[in-house]
């Protein structure tokens, strides 16, 4: 349900800047855009390891309760919005922040709670059905984003109401609490250390991929570079106040683990790429493919989300069946094979032309897809069975602040790297492609000065700019101006410029999950030679069973066996 909220957002935009009666070529409302689509993963990625602490202190299920009912409750205020403009624009991305500690308490509780429930033979299985919920959730919503947002934009809001009242009553009935709970004092300067310095870094990220005086970006902005310096800085204090507390926030001692350590950075790394795709897939069908072959502008959403249905069988198909595998004979080799093989579809995605041949297009996603799946399962596993038993909530949620983390970055990295490659061809070819058209010097000298984040955003929301930005010369242009104000001018006109920056994009995503399966072949713990690792809860407890038995059937305690505390003991 939250997943499927996060992504039926992205692919219903048109439609709420429509509702909300906002331009979203105005300069000055491209950031509501970016906290619409952030502000709820800002939010959850700074909340989640406090919530897992909290968790494992007071009881994973009430916490997994609470944000039931907190998001369910958030939904329902996103649905009866009434304001216009930038009331209407605030007015949602408040309540979308609210709703971020729901999301962030359902997230930092639910691996948690099945690492407890299930014992170390099945937990590759249930964390992949989880896996599975999470990510296929995800995908299912730029279907739904894309069938219920021309019908009535509230109702992506409203049709997770009935489900998010049935899991607070279902989760409160049936969810019982088997974790290891523990009393502990909570990291107040830990917990402000760690949400100033990573609010400040993602706000940073947020406004450094918008532009800044003249240049096309706003990583010069004295404020962009203050938020990201400060952040940092503030993060480096928290590892020193969290290496300095009895009871930290963030148990650094975890990062001893190498299995923790080598999973949430591959983790993280296929995060990047998986989100990236999803931006990037969804600006290349709405923005281009989709008006070349005949899609109005107001159907794109709904057939972006149609024709990308083979990324989520991908997944859906694999998934189940790496974790299987992983519980019997390990985790590293579909770690490893599915990073690469996710790797290599993008290297694949690559070569395609612009304007592509569908069925190559959707195998190439079909195939990221049973990447995505193959890798998802094994890892998370591999993470949570390295944890301890009365750590999992912490654990849990430092992973999903990875996770969540890794969702803004993404948008940050892949948007700047697409920008970066467009301020290159854009401004040229947008002229050259308007002047041929009629379009005067001037105006089409100006037009195509206009921020290229404006363009991406144009193609993102499957938008034609020119039918405004020419609104006052369309009369004077041959036919009226019908060509430039069809469905292929535009996407002619972007295609090659997009094209360049989506190979630099693409590359990174290489990149990153090249080095994920490193990564993952370096799964193993650090610590002394004959370190024992820390058995799950249920085998705990029989092992504690199996002494007992044997104890009781010696009955001899020596004298010389220990203090008479320990003999007691």
């Amino acid at each position: 349900m939250v997943m499927i909220n996060q992504s039926i957002v992205l692919i219903a935009l048109p439609d709420i800047f429509r509702g909300v009666h906002l331009d979203p070529l105005d300069p000055s409302n491209t950031s509501y855009l970016l906290w619409m689509l952030m502000g709820f993963m800002v939010v959850t990625a700074v909340l989640v390891v406090t919530f897992g602490r909290l968790g494992d202190m007071f009881g994973r299920v009430r916490m997994y309760n609470m944000g039931f009912a907190v998001f369910t409750a958030c939904s329902i205020m996103l649905s009866l919005t009434w304001m216009h403009g930038s009331a209407g624009a605030l007015w949602l991305i408040g309540w979308r922040i609210v709703q971020g500690i729901g999301g962030a308490l359902l997230f930092a509780n639910s691996t948690a709670i099945l690492t407890d429930a299930f014992p170390a033979k099945q937990r590759g299985t249930a964390l992949g059905i989880n896996s599975i919920a999470a990510i296929a959730g995800s995908f299912l919503g730029l279907i739904l984003g894309g069938v219920l947002a021309p019908v009535n934009w509230k109702m992506i809001f409203l049709v997770s109401v009935p489900f998010g009242v049935f899991g607070t009553i279902w989760a409160y009935v049936k969810l019982h609490d088997t974790g290891v709970r523990r009393k502990a004092k909570m990291d107040w300067w830990g917990n402000v250390t760690f949400a100033v310095g990573l609010i400040s870094v993602l706000v940073g990220i947020t406004y450094g991929i918008q532009p800044y005086g003249s240049s096309s970006m706003g990583w010069g902005n004295p404020w962009v570079l203050t938020a990201l310096i400060g952040g940092a800085i503030v993060l480096v204090g928290f590892v020193v106040i969290e290496n300095r507390v009895a009871e930290p926030l963030f148990r650094l001692s975890l990062f001893r683990l190498r299995a923790f350590t080598a999973g949430n950075i591959a983790s993280l790394l296929t995060a990047l790429g998986r989100g990236g795709l999803q931006f990037m897939l969804i600006i290349w069908l709405q923005g281009i493919w989709l008006p070349l072959h005949g899609y109005s502008f107001e159907q794109t959403p709904l057939w972006a989300g149609i024709y990308m249905i083979p990324l989520t069988i991908g997944f859906l198909l694999s998934a189940p069946v790496s974790g299987w595998l992983s519980d019997h004979f390990g985790s590293r080799a579909f770690t490893v094979g599915g990073a690469l093989l996710t790797a290599a579809s993008f290297v694949a995605l690559m070569e395609l032309p612009t304007d592509f041949s569908y069925w190559v297009f959707a195998l190439l996603i079909l195939v990221n897809g049973l990447g995505s799946g193959l890798f998802a399962s094994p890892n998370r596993a591999e993470i949570m069975n390295a944890v301890p038993a009365d750590a999992r909530g912490a654990g849990a949620g430092m992973t999903a602040t990875f996770q969540n983390s890794s969702m803004v970055l993404s948008i940050g990295i892949f948007f700047s790297l697409m920008i970066a490659g467009l301020s290159h061809t854009l401004p040229h070819t947008m002229h050259d492609g308007l002047v041929a058209q009629g379009v005067p010097n001037a105006e089409a000298t100006q037009i195509s000065q206009l921020p290229p984040i404006a363009v991406l955003f144009a193609a993102f929301l499957g938008y034609n700019p020119f039918q405004q930005l020419l609104a006052g010369h369309l009369g004077g242009l041959p036919h009226g101006g019908a060509t430039i104000t069809g469905k292929q001018f535009f996407p002619h006109l972007i295609s090659g410029p997009f094209h360049h920056g989506l190979v630099i994009a693409f590359w990174f995503a290489v990149a990153a999950c090249v080095v994920a399966a490193f990564s993952s072949l370096m799964t193993g713990r650090i610590g002394r030679r004959h370190e024992k690792r820390p058995e799950p809860l249920g085998e705990e407890l029989a092992a504690v069973s199996g002494e007992a038995g044997i104890a009781m059937s010696e009955l001899v305690v020596p004298e010389e066996s220990g203090s008479p505390e320990d003999r007691r003991a």
